[in-house]
């Protein structure tokens, strides 16, 4: 595997973006502002590396991961099962209006943009006429990693995240930017209103990442405060009728149109509001803690399906009457993916998932 570069010659992570060699770094790619035509001697070109889309996506996996908690360890299940009218768990109510269905937008939209910038780079670097091979290895290597993880999670969302991207990569490879950003609009429009979100909003979502890409997105994020400031306010003021609505239809957010529209509303706000904290003395903190998670973000998803499995097999979560020790033992399992993925980072370039997912897109041994 190889090893990890040098750090920036600022160390202070005050500056907002630095310069890496490599479209894929530990997650998902991140956007260029320029790009150096490849020479004979260099394998890929450079890149602008968005440090806030690692933190968002840290952050993102963060509320994933207690969603997918309650999943995997299936706990309270019987005593749902048991009650006609339903278990009142102030806990995991609190979930279902904090995390449910929060999360799952941000990630599909940046799975999105990963597309868009890894189809500029793959043009770069083997030429357009080949670049859609290139998107065709990455997308089918991340169904078979979803596939092998089907065994401890079977409802894990990377062989969605495969076949979808495989289905959108045409228009993305293929239509002009205007054209994929307004599908993106119109396709995530159309899913929520039609089918109350859900898996039918995927493919929206993820033309709307790439389109967004395609626009600069992630520069708005983290340079244009006040556009960011604007976007915050009215995702807020949106959030609040949004969530009075999902509490008239009680129960799991992932089945109720309510539910799903509240839960859109606030991954606006949770984006957003975290992109305005990034312009605070508060970035140093929200770097160290969610950047180094958000690097390794397919390698921490497997590792804590992995780790609520065994758990699983320990202790009889399902017969117990709260979600509470869930949660509570989500708390150690992230601050140690913390801790693990900024200790492999300082060591290798990639996570090992991601170094797998590498070889597979790049079809051979990454390089430094």
């Amino acid at each position: 595997m190889p090893r990890a570069e040098g750090q920036p010659t600022r160390p202070d992570p005050g500056p907002i973006r630095r310069e890496v060699p490599r479209w894929w770094s530990g997650g998902m790619p991140h956007a260029p502002t320029t790009l150096a035509a490849p020479s004979p001697t260099t394998s890929a070109p450079r890149a602008t590396r968005w440090r806030f889309l690692d933190s968002l996506r840290g952050f993102a996996l963060l509320g994933i991961l207690l969603v997918n908690a309650l999943d995997i360890t299936r706990v309270g299940d019987d005593a749902l099962l048991a009650s006609r009218d339903g278990v009142h768990d102030p806990v995991r109510d609190a979930l279902y209006l904090t995390v449910q269905t929060r999360f799952v937008p941000i990630f599909v939209l940046l799975f999105g943009m990963s597309l868009w910038f890894v189809l500029s780079g793959a043009r770069a670097r083997v030429g357009s006429g080949r670049a859609w091979l290139v998107l065709v290895r990455r997308l089918v290597a991340i169904g078979v990693v979803g596939a092998a993880l089907m065994l401890v999670y079977p409802g894990n969302i990377l062989i969605e995240y495969g076949v979808v991207g495989l289905l959108v990569l045409p228009q993305v490879a293929l239509l002009p930017r205007w054209a994929v950003l307004a599908l993106g609009v119109l396709g995530t429009g159309a899913a929520y209103v039609v089918f109350g979100g859900g898996l039918a909003a995927t493919p929206g979502l993820m033309l709307l990442g790439a389109g967004g890409a395609a626009y600069g997105l992630p520069r708005v994020l983290e340079t244009r405060t006040r556009v960011v400031a604007v976007a915050f306010a009215v995702a807020a003021v949106l959030t609040a009728p949004a969530v009075a609505w999902q509490l008239t239809q009680p129960g799991d957010p992932r089945f109720t149109t309510a539910g799903a529209t509240a839960g859109l509303a606030m991954a606006a706000v949770w984006t957003t509001g975290l992109a305005l904290l990034w312009r605070t003395p508060l970035r140093r903190g929200i770097a160290a803690f969610f950047e180094p998670l958000g690097r390794m973000a397919l390698s921490n998803y497997a590792g804590a399906a992995v780790v609520l499995f065994a758990a699983g097999l320990v202790v009889d979560f399902p017969a117990l009457p709260t979600v509470t020790p869930v949660v509570l033992l989500c708390v150690p399992l992230v601050v140690a993916q913390c801790l693990l993925s900024a200790w492999w980072l300082r060591r290798f370039a990639y996570g090992p998932v991601e170094w797998l997912l590498r070889c597979a897109t790049w079809w051979g041994r990454p390089q430094t």
